[in-house]
């Protein structure tokens, strides 16, 4: 742990301008972990990835991949990638997605995403274990007003799926995805709690026989 980590709270919003704040994360570049900025605040998340997280974190983006892949959907999805808007907001998601015409649009070599060039991802999607009320509130607030289309929080400790569709900087619940079309909350559930219980190959199997017998 670097000297300038342990100065520093994590999983907490502290307020900091932004040039303090591009500071801080150029100093934390080999450090594992993410930053948020939002409204003259930051936060940093350096904790220890669990397994449960990494294990939810992979069975989701195979289910969306999988799912676009079948119905013909263009999609990119983006691991951990920063998003900014320079001087006013800044995130990480744990994932997102650029779908349909959307999937192209930003060019294999760029680094950081710049908002103020490009569009927000089309759907962003953060696993929550330690961190599940901030993701549900100011992060949900934060990503309303970058303009992304869907938020889906994964809760890890029940195995659920919170999705909210996003528009005219608010946001409304949801039980099926309105950017993937027939892709319902409670099948991606089910393919969470099998993956306590069994392989990911095997949920994956399980689901692309879901997703078929959908397109029948």
């Amino acid at each position: 742990m670097t000297d300038l980590q342990t100065q520093l709270p994590t999983d907490t919003w502290i307020y900091t301008s932004w040039d303090e704040y591009e500071q801080i994360i150029t100093n934390l570049l080999n450090e594992k972990g993410k930053s948020y900025y939002y409204k003259g605040y930051m936060r940093l998340e350096m904790a220890p990835v669990s397994f449960d997280h990494g294990q939810d974190h992979v069975v989701i983006i195979f289910a969306v991949t999988l799912f676009a892949a079948l119905r013909g959907i263009l999609a990119r999805g983006l691991d951990t990638t920063t998003f900014r808007k320079t001087g006013i907001q800044d995130c990480q998601p744990d994932v997102a997605y650029y779908l349909r015409e959307h999937a192209q649009i930003i060019p294999t070599g760029t680094g950081i995403v710049k908002l103020d060039r490009y569009p927000a991802p089309d759907l962003v999607i953060e696993i929550a274990k330690s961190s599940l009320l901030d993701d549900l509130g100011t992060k949900r607030s934060l990503y309303e007003e970058l303009g992304v289309a869907e938020y889906w929080v994964v809760d890890v400790q029940n195995a659920q799926i919170i999705a909210y569709a996003m528009a005219d900087k608010g946001s409304k619940r949801i039980q099926e995805s309105q950017v993937l079309p027939g892709l319902g909350m409670s099948i991606l559930e089910e393919a969470l709690r099998r993956s306590r219980e069994m392989s990911q190959s095997e949920v994956g199997t399980w689901l692309l026989s879901q997703f078929q017998q959908k397109e029948d």
